[in-house]
């Protein structure tokens, strides 16, 4: 099965090409783009593709990330991976930021359970624990600092990801922004059993509100 892989949900802008039938990824292309996501995403993907020595009709699965992250970022990921699916009449699966993130900490022989905490802003963190199998321990949460730590001690786990640094007070583990590894997520994507369209994994409302103090009173 071939596999194309998205990722928009953080500073990446990032496609990936994989055939689950032989294990093999056959392209991957990130671009630290920060924002303009929607701009650059089909760019990229055509660079993926290319490298892969594939064509769009090729695709049979499409794997994206679904959150959370950014909330632009994560809309426009999931919209493209559904049209895209919707025209090539294949199947679509959703794989989240944290999923990715533990996996990556997991190859590092982690030997206690996990909690991976991304930086959400605002005081706030996004949060799940995972087994060290991979499992999940918990859903994916927004949490305080404060609440984090209580759940490491609890399991007891690692705290990972750019939150570790809010929650210990200890230097952050990895870089202080989150990426993605989307190699992580076409093998994660491939694995996946399809349970319907993806939906975004937002854990809270958008930064940006609208004014509405401006709105005109209906008649």
């Amino acid at each position: 099965m071939i596999v194309l892989a998205i990722d928009t949900a953080g500073v990446d802008c990032s496609a990936a090409v994989f055939d689950s039938d032989s294990g093999q990824m056959l392209s991957a292309v990130t671009d630290m783009i920060g924002k303009g996501h929607a701009e650059r995403l089909m760019a990229v993907i055509d660079e993926a593709l290319a490298k892969a020595g594939r064509v769009l009709a090729d695709v049979q699965r499409v794997a994206v990330v679904i959150g959370p992250g950014s909330f632009t970022g994560v809309r426009v990921g999931v919209a493209t991976a559904r049209g895209l699916a919707l025209a090539l009449s294949a199947e679509c699966v959703g794989v989240t930021t944290l999923e990715v993130l533990a996996h990556g900490f997991r190859q590092n022989d982690a030997p206690r359970p996990l909690v991976v905490a991304m930086d959400a802003k605002r005081g706030e963190l996004y949060v799940q624990a995972f087994a060290t199998d991979g499992s999940p321990l918990t859903h994916p949460a927004a949490m305080s600092p404060e609440e984090t730590a209580e759940l490491a001690r609890s399991l007891p786990a690692e705290v990972v990801g750019s939150g570790r640094s809010l929650v210990l007070e200890a230097p952050a583990s990895g870089l202080a922004v989150d990426r993605f590894d989307i190699a992580v997520v076409a093998r994660l994507g491939a694995a996946r059993t399809v349970h319907g369209a993806p939906k975004p994994l937002y854990l809270r409302g958008p930064d940006a509100k609208p004014q509405t103090g401006y709105a005109l009173a209906r008649a």
